[in-house]
């Protein structure tokens, strides 16, 4: 499931270090994890929608490794974030 543009807009301006700002790790994560919650609630009504399944294990990995770098660039950019979105680890 992907995410409308005005809601992409909303998150480049939360968690953007400047204005515009769609490369930084934080963004990146902030939209991974506003998918990764829309294709959750999609399970709930779709169980054997396996498809989608892969694609959300593909998003949950690629959220990790950029986590995995913020973590490696700044511990207190990742400690921040990790609180800000409610991810736990």
């Amino acid at each position: 499931m992907s995410i409308s543009p005005e809601r992409k807009q909303e998150l480049l301006k939360e968690y953007g270090r400047v204005p515009n700002d769609s490369g930084s790790p934080e963004v990146q994560i902030a939209i991974l994890t506003e998918r990764i919650t829309n294709l959750t609630g999609h399970f709930k009504t779709h169980a054997k929608d396996n498809h989608s399944r892969r694609g959300l294990l593909k998003l949950v990995s690629t959220r990790r490794s950029l986590l995995d770098y913020l973590k490696g660039k700044s511990e207190e950019r990742y400690r921040t974030l990790i609180g800000r979105l409610g991810i736990r680890r």
